[in-house]
């Protein structure tokens, strides 16, 4: 069957009544210009403006990866023998996303500027992680702590103590820690360049419909991305084994305070598991079979956010879910995994609908500077040391040779498989 695009239908906010439909070919073309113009702006014009908190999506909204993925409403040609779409998905939002070959198997507003919560610390990883060693060690001072969000999520780093770098990142990723984030983010010469470096990083992958505020997804005005670009980060972090490791991490040690005792100081530690529940389960969800991660968040303006990873049979799926309307404990994993369960049974017979674009600076000539420079998958991942791996899951099998990487030549391979976590995938429920 050919392509479908479903519109997506009005949704009331919560506690609101359905609005009325608006009459008058006047006031439908100010509407779709409204509508056009959020859409195709720079993102760097939405700094200081807080996003309208409108609940259907504009007329018009970024191409990047193909035409379809700009419509609104969801996208599928399930072509033949190909698996019907779950019901009952909830999801402002959504992509599913072969992660080698880039395809999108279908999607559903995947340009949608909206808040991203937490989900953008994959964007701050895969921007600063590359900058420090695990094995550094940073002491950590007041100013380190300054300007968190009230109500922000913590890992429990304390002033006057000191961490690893490899400390900070299983904070980010098992705790969504912003304490971890903002230290991080002093290490590298503050909150203000981490999000100059995090939105330049972003429109280096073609993230344009991204605009960063702060470096941990706290809701501020004008902070948006979208499924599409969330799915870029994610793929891009992949890259890089230290990413892998930290965001499939379920649980290790966290170092506390100092204590003195007798004139001895000691130190001791607590457990920290990964709030993603698809990798860690719950009372009422199993983790997700094949699961490797990446990032979770939750805000009161971008509700649940989620995106994931998973491999089965030789396959490895990325899917990225935004604001699940129904409000039942653990939706966004629930709608998650059931869009992976469709992706899985419908590869190989769902015609995509679009794709995953490279990084700018993939193609020669293109993005900032004039060469692109030559690197391994893991390039950068100065992360890689001879130090011990965290005491959560083992990430040192990997599933498949080979890893995505950046040739010389600039070309960006996206039908390389990169190792993802052989412990994550094959253990049962904790």
């Amino acid at each position: 069957m050919g392509p479908v695009s479903r519109p997506s239908g009005g949704r009331p906010a919560r506690g609101a009544r359905r609005p009325a439909v608006a009459s008058g070919a006047a006031v439908a073309l100010s509407l779709t210009a409204l509508s056009l113009a959020l859409s195709t702006a720079p993102a760097t014009a939405l700094a200081g403006a807080q996003r309208p908190s409108a609940v259907t999506p504009p007329a018009a909204m970024s191409t990047v990866g193909g035409a379809a993925l700009g419509r609104p409403g969801t996208q599928v040609d399930l072509g033949g023998g190909a698996p019907v779409l779950p019901k009952d998905l909830s999801a402002r939002s959504w992509i599913v996303a072969d992660a080698e070959s880039g395809d999108v198997l279908a999607a559903h507003n995947a340009h949608w500027r909206l808040p991203p919560a937490s989900t953008l610390k994959m964007l701050f990883a895969d921007t600063v992680l590359p900058r420090f060693p695990r094995t550094e060690q940073h002491k950590v001072v007041a100013s380190d702590l300054a300007g968190m969000g009230e109500g922000s999520s913590l890992v429990g780093i304390k002033e006057n103590e000191t961490y690893s770098v490899h400390d900070l990142w299983l904070g980010v990723f098992l705790r969504s820690g912003n304490d971890a984030v903002h230290v991080l983010s002093a290490m590298n010469r503050g909150v203000g360049q981490t999000v100059k470096d995090m939105q330049a990083h972003a429109e280096e992958l073609q993230a344009l419909d991204t605009h960063v505020v702060t470096p941990d997804g706290y809701d501020e005005p004008g902070q948006v991305s979208s499924a599409y670009d969330l799915t870029l980060f994610a793929r891009s972090g992949l890259q890089k084994k230290d990413f892998r490791e930290y965001c499939s991490t379920v649980r290790t040690n966290f170092p506390g305070e100092t204590t003195v005792k007798k004139g001895r100081k000691s130190r001791g530690s607590f457990e920290i598991q990964n709030t993603d529940r698809l990798l860690s389960g719950d009372y009422d969800i199993t983790p997700y079979r094949g699961i490797a991660g990446v990032k979770n968040g939750n805000t009161t303006n971008a509700g649940a956010t989620y995106t994931g990873v998973a491999e089965r049979d030789g396959r490895v799926l990325l899917v990225t879910v935004m604001n699940p309307e129904k409000k039942e404990h653990n939706e966004v994993y629930r709608e998650a995994a059931r869009l992976l369960d469709w992706g899985f049974a419908a590869s190989g017979k769902a015609k995509p609908v679009g794709e995953l674009v490279a990084p700018g600076s993939a193609h020669p000539g293109s993005g900032p500077g004039a060469k692109p420079s030559a690197a391994g998958a893991d390039k950068g991942s100065a992360a890689r040391s001879t130090a011990p791996a965290s005491s959560g899951v083992g990430v040192a099998l990997g599933i498949t040779a080979g890893v995505l990487a950046l040739l010389a030549a600039g070309v960006f391979l996206v039908n390389r498989r990169w190792p993802l976590p052989d412990l994550v995938r094959r253990r049962s429920r904790p």
